[in-house]
């Protein structure tokens, strides 16, 4: 194993290359932060907050969020779908559209002050093959010249378990390197197509692998038996424990220092978009991951953070101690752990 000094992480690299995004299941997410979440009760919100959602669209906003290029391929259907257009748009996000003929979904997440997430998630619209077909011919067409492509988020209702092994295939042929974030049979699907990077959380590396994870070992240890499969590198979200990056250079983790989450949805989607803007690999790009993902957490409803948001310096990269227990794992100075990375599941 490559030697991993303990370091910050200083400035950000200049990495500037076009990533590409992709979101089978696009979302409207409206975030309302209420006192207190009482069921069977008029409850009032005292904030409100309307984002273009699906984790592929979170990542293409923290990337421009930070001035980083990206373009958004998405399904497009109905009012809903003309409404994220636009928002995406006025973010300054090339938008790379797929015309579908049902609406797009709409979400509503609920945040209370201790950082609690409550997320009602509608399943989306039916999609037809054509329109997924049209999908993937948009997605090679959108990446050519492009560093990354990064497929997000869980399949639209009738979409079959392939479709992002189909998409890896399909994107590698034009050379351009392969990042998928999602659950399920998705994630089991794609294992064999051997994406670049796959960025499962906690909870999602735990189904895949089918063993409870204890120790920051057990997370190593796990992401392993997906690079066995063909899978290049492991960036693996760990809510308060901070990310680990299993490659070819030996595991390395990364950790903020631990706050009271403000809102954790989105976390594991900046995550993501901050290592890709860093290059995609080592160290660094763990480290200005991380750094994205902790400001992220503070941040209202699903908002994305910029520069002046980032903490760079409290973040720190180091080996990977593998008999470290997870928070939450019998740590007394566990915090809740929430479902960081949630947004547009």
């Amino acid at each position: 194993m490559t030697a991993v000094p303990d370091r910050g992480a200083g400035a950000a690299p200049g990495v500037d290359r076009m990533v590409v995004t992709v979101t089978p299941n696009p979302s409207l997410d409206r975030t309302m932060e209420v006192d207190a979440l009482d069921r069977g009760e008029v409850v009032r919100a005292r904030a409100v907050h309307l984002d273009p959602g699906g984790k592929g669209v979170n990542v293409s906003r923290a990337l421009a969020a930070n001035g980083h290029p990206s373009r958004a391929v998405v399904p497009l259907g109905g009012f809903e779908g003309d409404q994220l257009a636009s928002l995406l748009q006025g973010l300054g996000i090339e938008v790379a559209p797929v015309r579908i003929t049902d609406s797009i979904r709409s979400n509503v997440t609920v945040v209370e002050p201790d950082g609690a997430v409550t997320k009602l998630n509608a399943p989306g619209p039916s999609v037809t093959d054509a329109e997924l077909e049209a999908l993937l011919e948009r997605t090679v067409v959108a990446c050519r010249g492009a560093g990354w492509v990064a497929a997000c988020g869980t399949l639209p209702p009738g979409a079959p378990d392939d479709l992002y092994a189909r998409l890896v295939s399909a994107v590698r042929r034009v050379g351009v390197r392969v990042a998928v974030d999602t659950s399920g049979a998705a994630l089991e699907r794609v294992l064999a197509a051997g994406p670049d990077l796959l960025k499962p959380n906690e909870t999602e590396l735990t189904e895949v692998v089918g063993s409870h994870l204890q120790t920051l070992g057990d997370v190593v240890a796990a992401a392993e038996k997906l690079r066995s499969h063909g899978v290049r590198a492991v960036l693996v979200s760990l809510g308060p424990d901070g990310a680990i990056l299993v490659d070819d250079a030996g595991p390395v983790h990364g950790e903020d220092g631990v706050v009271v989450p403000r809102s954790t949805v989105g976390a594991g989607d900046a995550l993501l978009a901050g290592f890709l803007a860093a290059g995609g690999e080592g160290p660094g790009a763990v480290a200005e991951g991380v750094a994205w993902s902790a400001a992220a957490c503070v941040l209202p409803g699903t908002a994305m953070p910029g520069p002046a948001d980032l903490r760079r310096n409290e973040v720190r990269v180091r080996p990977v101690e593998p008999e470290r227990r997870l928070r939450g794992r019998g740590d007394p100075a566990s915090i809740a752990r929430p479902p960081e990375g949630a947004a547009g599941a």
